[in-house]
């Protein structure tokens, strides 16, 4: 019950992150580019209070630190811009979507031969991605904001898989978020940037509590659950977002909306709970 419950917790910090953003920049209270830079930020400072506890040094000087800061910038802009037009619901739902795909098809390039039900997962979860990013009658997806997201998931997808060979995530995790932060700041300073009070306050709660507590709590339950389990747990991730954003927010839940959650995240269940092929397989 503790596991489950903490399991939960996690995933809700997780969701949080996109109504945060979007309560945030979409009210005009904050910047896009001010809450990616404060989040990040507060991100360093919790997670290096969090390594000081443990005693963990801070290992930044590794290669890997490389693509991690890159991708992690990536993923922090694209996130924080995107929700200057886009639902927070919708933009958690492309975020996974873009993420899972990308490191379904990363796996199948390195070697990692799918099978039929894995394809047949993946492509049900490509085609309501599809459905959700298509113009048209009854889309209320933002051409610009859906490709920041789809960014942003390439980005997560690629600091994903960069951090697979790491042997301790969370101080990798620090280090990748202090050396992403020159990165964003390169990119994202500029003349029009502003930040109220409320919009600092989201986007310190958004990268102190949501981002880094919700990081660390995230690598203590991990190794407590089965590969398939944490993979299927994380689809909870975009329904608890589409919901807070409709309760909290005021969002529109459209069926088309509904339609394409369904084939996304019922595609991805499908194909990461799919028994996994002998080595002997030919």
């Amino acid at each position: 019950m503790k596991l489950a419950l903490l399991t939960a917790l996690t995933m809700t910090a997780f969701a949080a992150n996109s109504v945060l953003n979007r309560a945030a920049v979409g009210s005009g209270s904050i910047d896009a580019a001010s809450f990616a830079l404060i989040r990040v930020i507060a991100g360093i400072v919790i997670l290096c209070m969090v390594l000081s506890v443990r005693g963990t040094p801070l290992p930044l000087f590794r290669r890997a630190r490389v693509l991690g800061a890159v991708s992690l910038a990536a993923y922090m802009a694209g996130f924080s811009l995107s929700y200057v037009v886009l639902d927070a619901g919708l933009g958690a739902l492309i975020l996974f979507g873009v993420v899972q795909i990308t490191m379904f098809g990363w796996g199948a390039f390195r070697g990692t031969a799918p099978t039929a039900r894995q394809m047949a997962g993946a492509g049900v979860a490509f085609a309501g991605l599809l459905l959700v990013l298509w113009p048209g009658p009854g889309s209320r997806t933002d051409p610009a904001g859906a490709m920041m997201m789809v960014i942003a998931g390439l980005g997560w997808a690629a600091y994903t898989i960069s951090g697979k060979a790491e042997s301790d995530p969370l101080p990798a995790t620090a280090a990748n978020f202090l050396l992403c932060l020159p990165v964003l700041a390169l990119f994202l300073i500029g003349p029009d940037m502003h930040a109220g009070p409320v919009g600092i306050g989201l986007a310190v709660l958004s990268g102190a509590v949501t981002s880094g507590l919700g990081y660390a709590l995230w690598y203590a339950v991990l190794p407590r659950l089965a590969q398939a389990t944490a993979a299927v747990v994380q689809l909870s991730v975009p329904i608890i977002a589409i919901v807070a954003g409709a309760a909290i927010l005021g969002e529109a839940v459209s069926a088309l909306m509904v339609v394409a959650a369904a084939l996304v995240l019922g595609g991805i269940a499908w194909a990461v709970t799919a028994p996994k092929v002998p080595a002997n397989h030919s």
